[in-house]
Formats: C-alpha cells, sequence, structure tokens
C-alpha cells in the first residue's frame, strides 16, 4: 500500500491510497514507457540491417526477373542472343535493370534516413538545451548522445548493394544458358528457389515461422512475374 499527498494550495490538502495492485500497475506501466523511450540495442539495430538487406535483395531478384522476362515476352528474337553487343535484349534489360534499381535504391534510401536523421539532431538539440539548463542549475551534467544515430550514407550503400546482389541472381543464372525457353525456365526456377531462401531468412531474423514468409515470398514473386510475362506477350513483336 502507497499514499500519495498532493498539496497543490494552502487550503487543500488531498491524500490519495494506493493498493498493492495499483502501485504494481503503475511501476509496470512506468517501466513499459521506459522501455519505449530507450533505443533498441545494438543487436537489435544488427537484426534490422540484416532484415533491410534480405528485403532489398529480394527487391532486385523479383524486379530484375520480371523485367528481363517481360523483354524476353515481348522480343523472343533478342532473348536468344547471348552477346550484349549483339543484341541479348534480356541480358540487356537485366543489366539496365541491376544499375537503374540500386542507383534508385541508394538515392530514395539516402533521402529518406537523412530525412530521418534531421528529426533526430533536432530533438537532440531541443535535449541538449534542457540538459544545459538543468547543468547550470546544479541538476547535472550534460550527456552526449549523438551515438547511434542515423548514416544516410551507410544506408544508401547497403541498399545499392542488397539490391545489386538480388538482381545478380536472375541475371547470371540467365547468362549462362542459350534459348529462350530455357532462358525462362532456369531464371523462373532460380528466382523461386532464392526467393524462399530470402523469404525465410528474413522471418528469421525477425523471430518470425520461416517456412510461411517463405512461401509467401515465392508465390509473391512468381505472380510479379507472370504478370509481368503475360502484359508483355500482348506486345510481342514479330521478326526481331
Amino acid at each position: 500500500m502507497a499514499t500519495a499527498v498532493s498539496n497543490d494550495d494552502a487550503s487543500k490538502l488531498t491524500v490519495v491510497v494506493l493498493g498493492p495492485g495499483a502501485v504494481g500497475a503503475a511501476a509496470a506501466a512506468a517501466s513499459a514507457v521506459s522501455a519505449a523511450t530507450k533505443p533498441p540495442p545494438p543487436s537489435a539495430r544488427h537484426v534490422q540491417w540484416l532484415r533491410a538487406a534480405v528485403l532489398g535483395a529480394s527487391d532486385g531478384l523479383v524486379s530484375t526477373a520480371a523485367l528481363m522476362l517481360g523483354v524476353g515476352a515481348a522480343r523472343p528474337g533478342d532473348a536468344d542472343a547471348d552477346d550484349l553487343r549483339g543484341g541479348g535484349g534480356v541480358l540487356l534489360a537485366g543489366l539496365a535493370g541491376l544499375v537503374a534499381g540500386a542507383c534508385s535504391m541508394a538515392i530514395g534510401e539516402y533521402v529518406s534516413v537523412h530525412a530521418q536523421l534531421d528529426v533526430e539532431l533536432a530533438e537532440l538539440k531541443r535535449a541538449a538545451e534542457e540538459e544545459v539548463e538543468e547543468a547550470a542549475a546544479g541538476d547535472g551534467a550534460p550527456v552526449d548522445q549523438t551515438a547511434g544515430l542515423s548514416s544516410p550514407a551507410q544506408a544508401a550503400a547497403a541498399s545499392a548493394v542488397s539490391f545489386a546482389a538480388g538482381a545478380a541472381v536472375p541475371l547470371l543464372a540467365a547468362w549462362f544458358v542459350t534459348g529462350y525457353r530455357v532462358r525462362v525456365a532456369v531464371v523462373v526456377a532460380t528466382a523461386a528457389a532464392t526467393l524462399a531462401v530470402f523469404g525465410w531468412l528474413g522471418a528469421v531474423l525477425g523471430r518470425a515461422p520461416g517456412g510461411r514468409a517463405g512461401l509467401r515470398a515465392v508465390v509473391g514473386g512468381l505472380v510479379a512475374m507472370g504478370i509481368t510475362y503475360g502484359l508483355m506477350k500482348l506486345f510481342r513483336i514479330h521478326g526481331v
């Protein structure tokens, strides 16, 4: 049991008596608020970075594989070429998708994380001003809180590398085979197998069941590739 005394003015005295249950609930609520305001530990931040890298690689794989299949569906004559300089449309599309996607991911991540960093710096500035005032009043010394801030450059580089790594999977798989039909089968099979691994790994890092996540990743990737392939079939160019 706890007793709280409130003396808001000279003429009124309020006494509040809390039972053991209320005291425990109040302590739990205060503990939850404190935990929510604390930054994640280094291990949690590493897991978040790894999951983001896995998701970036999945994006690169699906978008590049779908792009290659779409170009192959629209220009099956180019799909049989093996040399980029000789008109290998599928390979050229995959390479262009890799470069463009990696650059787009890097720029988008840099802008997004930099905006987050601006907010964090503004909050730290306000907190530092309050700490300086408290230190001047003799309540304590200012504490440096700049450690662990977001890095836009690192985030941009990580996004570009993860996207390029995923995009390289279907590109390399198609590079070493010839024939339009064979390339389609190899790209689809390689993408599906890799997406299963990516989906499982991302779920495990987030402490979720990996089997269902892997299946969802495969189904989603196949749907994206199938839609792209089917729509581009409508624009098929004969005799090229």
